[in-house]
């Protein structure tokens, strides 16, 4: 049971992720001059700031989670990790599917430039490392069975 909503959660957190990052790259880009060296539009890049944090957070809760399936880093980082070897493969075709898929604009953009600029490969090789740990796989009562037959044969 622990597996199966691991597997519905991390395909709920796949498109979370990716467009969270995404729009958050897209409205952070277009508050600030890069070539003024000036932030255009402080409450924009604050939000946008203020997402990219979260959508940080939430893969590193999801990457260090004892208590999480492996399923739940493991499915977007499959996802992740294809979407970039398909664009490897065939740029123009991925580079094309961003704007075929909703919502359309300046998200586009964001998607298209997170995956042509390896960012989403990183994301999803960070995210590919938990499902490794034999420890996650199992369902953690005989760790908490053996740790307090432990702690009760050294006195604590």
């Amino acid at each position: 049971m622990r597996h199966a909503f691991g597997f519905v959660l991390g395909v709920l957190l796949t498109p979370a992720l990716v467009y969270g990052a995404a729009w958050g790259y897209v409205q952070a880009g277009q508050s600030f001059d890069g070539t003024g060296q000036a932030i255009t539009d402080r409450t924009r890049i604050y939000g946008a700031f203020a997402l990219l944090a979260a959508v940080g957070l939430v893969t590193g809760v999801i990457i260090v989670a004892r208590w999480a399936s492996p399923l739940v880093s493991l499915v977007p980082a499959l996802a992740l990790l294809g979407a970039s070897a398909f664009f490897l493969a065939d740029p123009g075709r991925a580079l094309d599917l961003p704007g075929r898929v909703p919502p359309y604009g300046d998200m586009d953009y964001g998607l298209r430039m997170l995956l042509g600029s390896g960012v989403y490969a990183m994301m999803g090789f960070a995210l590919l490392m938990p499902a490794w740990a034999p420890r996650r796989w199992g369902s953690g009562r005989r760790e908490d069975r053996a740790d307090a037959d432990f702690y009760s044969a050294v006195g604590r």
